[in-house]
C-alpha cells in the first residue's frame, strides 16, 4: 500500500462518522500540523507557508469524495498535470510489482 492512497477513504469515513466535510479537511490538514508543531509551516493556505496543493474537481465540502479526483499537484514549486501524473504512479506501481518503468512507455 503506497502513502496517500487512503487518505480519501479515512476523509469518506470521517463524514460517515459524523463529521462535516470541512471539519474531515481540517483534521487532515490544519491538526496535524498542531500536533506536529509545525503549523508556522504547513497546514493552511497562507502567505510564507509551504505551497503543497492539490486540485481536485469538484467541491469536497459539497462530496468528500471529490478529493480523490485529483487534476494537477503544485509540490515543491513544480506543477504536475493529471497526464504527468499518471506516468508516475504508473512507474511506481511497476517499480513496486518489481517491473521496470521501461515497460509502460
Amino acid at each position: 500500500m503506497a502513502y496517500g492512497w487512503t487518505l480519501h477513504r479515512e476523509l469518506e469515513h470521517f463524514v460517515e462518522a459524523g463529521l462535516t466535510p470541512y471539519q474531515a479537511l481540517v483534521t487532515a490538514t490544519r491538526n496535524p500540523a498542531e500536533f506536529l508543531g509545525a503549523s508556522k509551516e504547513w497546514g493552511t493556505i497562507e502567505e510564507g507557508k509551504r505551497a503543497d496543493l492539490v486540485l481536485i474537481a469538484g467541491n469536497p465540502l459539497q462530496d468528500i469524495r471529490s478529493t480523490a479526483r485529483i487534476e494537477a499537484v503544485w509540490l515543491g514549486g513544480r506543477w504536475l498535470p493529471r497526464p504527468e501524473l499518471q506516468r508516475m504512479i504508473a512507474t511506481a506501481s511497476d517499480r513496486l510489482d518489481g517491473r521496470e518503468a521501461s515497460s509502460r512507455r
